[in-house]
């Protein structure tokens, strides 16, 4: 039969199987294989919460959604244009994602009566007709592997975990896509298990062979290289950029970096990533408890370290009472929230930005903290490292709102060197200056900024602690007009950083007009998707998207006077809504989605067009 070739300049594709079926790691190596070969990329990895949900049920469905393509690509996709599906559970929990005449893969072997029965269908998917809308490919994956590897010794066990290779393998040929990325990655893996890697290597090429030889599937796809500018580039998820901005940071600084914390998801990757970097003298500390991590942290920032510490938003709870400690010695402290959904618990690998308050107000007293979020996977570096910036030389702690979509996802990144970064300066103190004069600890400067006396620097001690500070000198004071003078000048101190952030900017569209989007945070693809598409399509509609959530940029006042709709979408039920409606006094429009899940571009596509048509 001849096969055929068809250009594509994007492709939707998901992975969908049982937690045990190697979806994410399937997903990651198609991922840096297409970052490697020159495409433009997002993902969106998305599993179960249980460590082992029960096998075949919908609810134990691990996916991994990615688009590629030679053009720009800002999100995961709203609709699959190939959907793999290891079993029934597989298909049923992601059939509504499949775009219209869409390529459905079908593992044949996870469609027998058991798996139909534990995902819940009366019929079979393949012969009820339920199909009959989608381009469906069916192969006995596991059925085809145990046949590969017949002849290896390997248990059965051990055969079957490699079904995801030949999945892997089809999916290479179907797109056009060398083998050698993974080949690589296979080798490094089980360096020290050669029947393994041999095991792997044997199944991924008879998948790719699978795809050449067989008469089922007769077109291929292309997608060309992006045109993205010159630079060396890699593929990085979230939390590696989080990780890699502390380290930058650090190094820029000159400070040791210090990084205590408790494992959660989805923050957990961070420390991961940190622990495998002591060769840049990082220190990481896996505390008993949020409490213990936290004030490590602040212990190591006395001493002259830049400390950071990370967690969700259960453990930024708990963190509460030492971020209010940081935040009374004026020290500076980088704290990333990566968010998932709540209260309590909540949903631990689900996304949500709905800790927004609580970055800005979960504490007692008046305690203020800087608040920054990124906006994509690569953009945690630089909000990491913007983060570590205003710490250090505001003396501050700093709060990264991240979130579990930009934490797990991934794209290319063209990493900066050394020279393209800004400078982090340390107000440190030095001793000799003081020989004579009389050495006030809360003594600021024109940004109402401290020194960062440590210990060891020789006339210079001072007290510290969780009293109130009486004014210069920082000893214990109960005075009531020093207390309400020392909260209001801490307060105002993170009002001035507003004179050391960037202006705000509009992102797509006109300087003024209809309507505004205004975001924050992970929905930044979704929306600049859906704005590129609004503006072809004549509408008249503009999208800036904050970087700095407290202060605010100190003209974005008068960005939101020359709009007339601002609509603000969020993960949560409206918490940027409230503060914008509160501090600039407009009738702000909300789109709230709190279902543990991103936004599409058409959800809002579809409220923008909402909005013109009342």
């Amino acid at each position: 039969m001849t096969k055929t070739e068809e250009i594509k300049k994007e492709i939707t594709i998901l992975f969908a199987g049982d937690s045990g079926d190697g979806m994410q790691l399937t997903g990651n190596q198609l991922a840096n294989t297409n970052a490697w070969f020159g495409n433009d990329l997002a993902t969106f990895p998305n599993y179960p919460a249980e460590i082992r949900a029960p096998i075949g049920t919908v609810a134990g469905v691990s996916g991994y959604q990615m688009k590629f393509g030679s053009i720009d690509v800002f999100t995961p996709g709203d609709l699959c244009d190939v959907l793999v599906a290891m079993n029934v559970a597989g298909l049923v929990a992601n059939k509504h994602k499949i775009a219209e005449n869409g390529v459905i893969l079908i593992n044949t072997d996870g469609f027998d009566k058991k798996n139909q029965k534990l995902a819940g269908q009366e019929s079979n998917p393949l012969e009820d007709g339920s199909l009959s809308d989608y381009q469906v490919i069916t192969m006995p994956v596991t059925t085809l592997t145990r046949e590969a590897l017949k002849e290896s010794g390997l248990s059965r066990k051990v055969v079957d975990r490699s079904k995801n290779m030949f999945v892997l393998g089809f999916v290479y040929w179907m797109f056009n896509r060398s083998l050698d990325q993974t080949l690589g990655f296979i080798h490094q893996k089980f360096a020290s298990k050669p029947e393994i890697a041999e095991a792997n290597i044997q199944v991924l090429k008879a998948g790719y062979h699978y795809g050449e030889t067989t008469e089922t599937f007769t077109s291929r796809f292309n997608v060309e290289r992006a045109n993205m500018p010159k630079g060396t580039y890699r593929a990085v998820m979230g939390n590696q950029a989080a990780a890699l901005g502390l380290i930058a940071a650090s190094k820029k600084a000159n400070l040791d970096l210090f990084y205590g914390s408790y494992p959660i998801t989805p923050a957990s990757d961070i420390l991961h990533e940190l622990a495998k970097h002591k060769k840049y003298g990082v220190k990481t500390f896996q505390a008993e408890d949020e409490i213990a991590a936290v004030t490590a942290c602040i212990g190591a920032s006395f001493g002259g370290a830049l400390a950071a510490t990370g967690s969700s938003g259960p453990g930024i709870a708990i963190k509460g009472e030492a971020l209010g400690l940081a935040v009374m010695l004026e020290l500076p402290l980088v704290i990333i929230n990566v968010q998932r959904g709540g209260p309590s618990t909540g949903l631990p690998t689900k996304t949500e930005q709905s800790d927004l308050m609580q970055a800005l107000f979960g504490r007692n007293g008046e305690a203020q903290t800087v608040v920054v979020a990124p906006q994509t996977p690569k953009d945690c570096f630089d909000a990491v490292y913007e983060g570590c910036r205003i710490a250090v030389e505001h003396m501050v702690p700093v709060m990264v709102l991240s979130d579990g979509y930009v934490a797990n996802g991934s794209e290319p990144w063209a990493f900066p060197t050394a020279d393209q970064l800004p400078s982090i300066t340390a107000k440190f103190p030095n001793p000799e200056d003081f020989t004579e004069e009389t050495y006030y600890p809360y003594k600021r400067d024109e940004n109402l900024v401290r020194q960062w006396a440590i210990p060891g620097m020789k006339g210079l001690e001072h007290r510290v602690g969780g009293l109130e500070k009486e004014d210069l000198t920082g000893n214990v004071s109960y005075d009531p007009d020093n207390h309400e003078h020392m909260v209001k000048t801490r307060a105002a101190k993170i009002d001035k950083i507003a004179e050391d952030i960037p202006l705000q900017t509009i992102d797509q569209g006109a300087e003024s007009g209809k309507i505004l989007i205004l975001s924050w945070g992970s929905p930044y693809g979704a929306v600049k998707s859906a704005v590129r598409d609004l503006l072809l399509e004549g509408y008249e509609v503009s999208h800036a998207q904050l970087r700095y959530l407290n202060p605010f940029p100190k003209n974005l006042g008068e960005i939101l006077e020359r709009f007339d709709q601002v609509l603000i979408p969020e993960i949560n039920d409206g918490q940027l809504d409230i503060l914008i409606r509160n501090k600039f006094l407009i009738p702000s429009i909300r789109l709230c989605k709190i279902k543990g899940l991103p936004f599409t571009a058409k959800e809002i596509k579809d409220k923008v067009r909402e909005i013109y048509e009342d």
